[in-house]
């Protein structure tokens, strides 16, 4: 059976021989044949979307319909009509008949991503198909037969969700029949610089640039990182590197501008979602984080804005300012061109030890003077991470750390 895990890695494009991610790939081509329902878990960006294609791949429904569904992203009032279909004036803009998941898929597969983002009522009626294989569409009394097979993912405390009365038991224990478990990046040490090679060689195409090689020390600064947002967050920061980065040789020093020690925990792009968050006072934290390291990076503008002005144009920067420059422009997104060059001074000189702590230092900085209203801030980093994604909420929502349904429900509320 090695080989044939082996192989169906390769045919999915799943890297790496971690004992963990091994194991859930032989689960998942055991169960295949059969029709019980299975739970995917395990944290955001670990790639669980991959599982339910085995599955599906592997089953007697291979040549029926594979749908993949989201539901975090769809909005509370539409996601019954979205999985079940509506009768015709069923509500306000149903002008005609639609079928739904449960009915387009009949004979195949349904993937339910984020499962523990369903409404109570959603839940109800989803527990109904797996007891009973049946359904009704929104606004019809008429139930309907179907035949799917539901592979269901999450990534957060099922247990805390069903403890607070988010999530019904019942429906827990039918979807989790057989639970596959794929482990986190800090747990796959072995696959990590393997990943980073796969995705170096897939952006060095994309982007017609030489393939970036990491020294040793950056190597093992990688292996040692706790990659909150997984295999999600390597990609990137793979992906950034081909594409800012002017030497494909990366040294240890330019690893550290791009993933700094300590700054794993506030930043919303790699926000750990394994634990339960769904309760605005994690968002509200979370924003106030992000906003603190917002603040203490305007006010090192500022202090960089008055020092500028204090000094004749021609005067070259000091020690002091090349540092703070890279201290304010050490995220990849916000450092512009021009601080290239002293950050290539800076990385001949000396390793400074202390820069890391200084960091720390600065992003833990509060400043009550420049306080907003809790809402006026929120509205703010809404908008700028909008501005940032170009308008697509589905990347707005992961870089904030909220789930999609969150996201939509505050645009509506702020009316931006």
């Amino acid at each position: 059976m090695g080989m044939d895990i082996q192989t169906i890695k390769q045919r999915f494009q799943i890297i790496g021989n971690a004992p963990g991610l091994n194991r859930a790939v032989q689960k998942a081509i055991q169960v295949a044949p059969t029709n019980i329902s299975v739970l995917v878990s395990g944290e955001s960006g670990v790639g669980k979307e991959s599982i339910p294609k085995i599955i599906h791949s592997l089953s007697a429904r291979k040549h029926n319909a594979y749908i993949a569904v989201n539901c975090g992203a769809i909005p509370e009032g539409t996601i019954d009509s979205e999985l079940f279909g509506h009768e015709k004036g069923a509500f306000t803009g149903a002008s005609a008949t639609r079928r739904g998941y449960f009915e387009v898929a009949d004979g195949g597969t349904i993937f339910l991503d984020e499962v523990g983002e369903l409404p109570p009522a959603t839940q109800v009626r989803l527990l109904r198909v797996l007891e009973t294989g049946e359904f009704l569409k929104v606004g019809s009394s008429q139930a309907q037969k179907t035949d799917v097979r539901i592979v269901a993912a999450t990534n957060v405390n099922m247990a805390h969700s069903i403890a607070k009365g988010k999530f019904r038991e019942d429906l827990y224990y039918r979807l989790n029949t057989v639970e596959i478990q794929l482990p986190p990046l800090r747990e796959r040490l072995e696959d990590i610089h393997l990943l980073f090679r796969k995705f170096a060689l897939d952006f060095s195409e994309k982007y017609h640039r030489p393939i970036i090689r990491l020294s040793e020390g950056a190597v093992k600064y990688i292996q040692n990182f706790p990659w909150p947002g997984n295999i999600r967050q390597l990609r990137n920061f793979a992906e950034q590197l081909s594409v800012l980065e002017t030497d494909p040789q990366i040294s240890l020093r330019t690893v550290g501008y791009y993933l700094p020690e300590g700054r794993q925990n506030r930043l919303p792009a790699v926000v750990n979602r394994a634990k339960p968050q769904s309760d605005f006072s994690d968002e509200r934290d979370l924003l106030y984080r992000f906003l603190f390291e917002m603040k203490s990076d305007l006010s090192d503008l500022k202090k960089l804005t008055q020092k500028l002005i204090e000094k004749d144009r021609n005067t070259a920067f000091d020690v002091e300012d090349q540092k703070l420059i890279n201290r304010v422009f050490s995220r990849p997104e916000q450092r512009p061109e021009t601080a290239a060059p002293l950050m290539k001074y800076e990385e001949s000189r000396e390793k400074n030890v202390d820069d890391i702590h200084e960091y720390e230092e600065i992003t833990h900085r509060e400043e009550p003077e420049e306080s907003l209203s809790l809402q006026e801030k929120e509205i703010e980093l809404i908008k700028k991470a909008l501005a940032r994604c170009q308008g697509r909420r589905k990347e707005t929502a992961r870089e904030l750390g909220i789930s999609e349904r969150t996201l939509y429900r505050k645009i509506r509320h702020y009316d931006l």
